[in-house]
């Protein structure tokens, strides 16, 4: 593999090997990834695992999720991993905590968080009551190459995203109300004339949301700014990309992407399961999305403060008109929004 793909090893080295690879790999830097980052991408890593195609023994997985259960968990630098090659260098550290060799070092065991401590792997894991592995053939391999860290910020930030649509779409109907908007921008006849699933979702969510309002459609406005009247267009076509996005990064963390990959006796195939390409292209796609359901949330809160456009609301929503001036309002808050689309 590698460099080395023309080098053969004799089969008595072969746990060498593995113990090997994760020693020379792991040589991460820079700030330790967030716990729910690394706890994914282990609960991620033994899912593949799983799938069968990596040639592991049971007793892998079944470490990987005992030190989820016991609250082990290592400490993986955050800087390191091209993506391109898989996380190698995340998961070498990973796996630092949970595999040994016949020396058992302790200077070789990485670190790890064990009951909000930070030890050594084998102190974690000896504390944890959770044996250590020796690495048999191809074993290493299989803990080590895949986008698996990718993935796992991949699926938690998708989590995030779908939180904050929802927000989003709560923070619509609230503005609406606010500045008694109109409700023909809403109506479904309108979205189904066009067919985006995204914008058809979004404005029902509106509907459901304001239902009963005696605030929206009350005046005899024809219709609205963009921020508000487009506002199912634009964060409907968000939901689409969050959609999309989501469904390629569930593919990832159920794939199986180490390299080479077993697939019947004498079967052993050589590919590039392990390339970061499709979570890495979808997370930038994520981001576009995200930046665009914050522009318009944005345009929102800059109308809501003006007091020429918010429909005769209080400038810079001060509590007391008449201290305007004196107090700021929501001034600096709008400000620090603009400042960060």
């Amino acid at each position: 593999f590698g460099i080395f793909a023309d080098r053969r090893i004799p089969s008595r080295d072969s746990a060498r090997l593995s113990r090997n690879l994760i020693l020379s790999h792991a040589v991460g830097t820079g700030q330790p990834l967030p716990v729910e980052v690394v706890r994914a991408a282990m609960l991620v890593r033994a899912n593949t695992l799983t799938k069968g195609h990596s040639g592991v023994r049971f007793e892998v997985v079944n470490t990987l999720l005992e030190m989820l259960n016991k609250g082990v968990t290592p400490v993986v630098p955050s800087q390191g991993s091209l993506g391109s090659s898989g996380d190698l260098g995340p998961l070498s550290h990973m796996a630092l905590v949970f595999t040994t060799d016949l020396d058992d070092r302790d200077e070789e065991s990485g670190l790890a968080i064990f009951q909000g401590e930070q030890l050594t792997g084998r102190e974690a894991m000896r504390r944890a009551g959770i044996p250590r592995i020796i690495l048999g053939p191809k074993e290493g391999l299989a803990v080590n190459n895949g986008a698996t860290f990718s993935a796992a910020i991949g699926a938690l930030a998708i989590w995030d995203a779908v939180y904050l649509s929802d927000v989003a779409e709560a923070a619509l109907s609230l503005s609406l109300e606010a500045m008694l908007g109109c409700t023909s921008a809403f109506d479904a006849r309108l979205h189904e004339a066009r067919g985006q699933h995204g914008q058809i979702a979004v404005a029902g969510k509106v509907r459901d949301l304001t239902a009963g309002s005696t605030l929206i459609g009350s005046t005899n406005r024809v219709q609205d700014a963009y921020s508000l009247r487009c506002a199912p267009q634009v964060q409907g076509a968000s939901r689409d990309a969050i959609g999309f996005a989501r469904g390629v990064i569930e593919a990832e963390i159920n794939a199986a992407t180490d390299n080479p990959l077993l697939f019947d006796t004498n079967v052993v195939l050589s590919g590039g399961n392990f390339h970061g390409e499709p979570v890495g292209m979808v997370m930038d796609f994520l981001a576009i999305a995200l930046a665009e359901i914050a522009a318009i949330s944005e345009r929102r809160v800059f109308r809501m403060t003006d007091a020429k456009l918010n429909g005769d609301l209080p400038p810079m929503l001060v509590d007391n008109p008449e201290a305007a001036g004196l107090n700021s309002g929501l001034m600096m808050p709008q400000y620090t929004a603009a400042s960060l689309v």
